[in-house]
């Protein structure tokens, strides 16, 4: 094998690997807590692999993981539908080990449901 040959593999593995480390499973948040809230958007971040939201939740910022952004606008739910200031309303499942991060399962925008698995 050329020297060109093993530089690609070996970028590709890196490529690949940092891509698996930024992925955030379901395996990681506890599903057996299902924790439903009211809250305003602090912070959001309209970008792959996963739309993020900073809010509020017991006086601390979180950061929730949304779905993907494809994912997000095939539901309807538009990057200027979540900005700063958007009253909200989360259902999202605990990190086992962050404590301050969630997983969302759905959003409510202006009172529709927005399924984000």
């Amino acid at each position: 094998m050329t020297h060109l040959k093993k530089l690609g593999l070996v970028c590709t593995v890196l490529l690949l690997a940092s891509f698996t480390f930024l992925h955030h499973g379901w395996a990681d948040y506890d599903q057996t807590k299902p924790t439903e809230f009211k809250t305003k958007i602090e912070e959001s971040i309209f970008e792959n692999p996963h739309v993020l939201a900073k809010v509020k939740y017991k006086k601390e910022l979180v950061t929730v993981f949304l779905a993907p952004t494809s994912r997000m606008t095939d539901r309807g739910l538009t990057a200027d539908m979540i900005t700063k200031g958007t009253d909200v309303r989360l259902v999202a499942y605990p990190h086992k080990t962050e404590k301050n991060e969630m997983r969302a399962e759905r959003i409510f925008v202006d009172g529709k449901k927005f399924e984000l698995r």
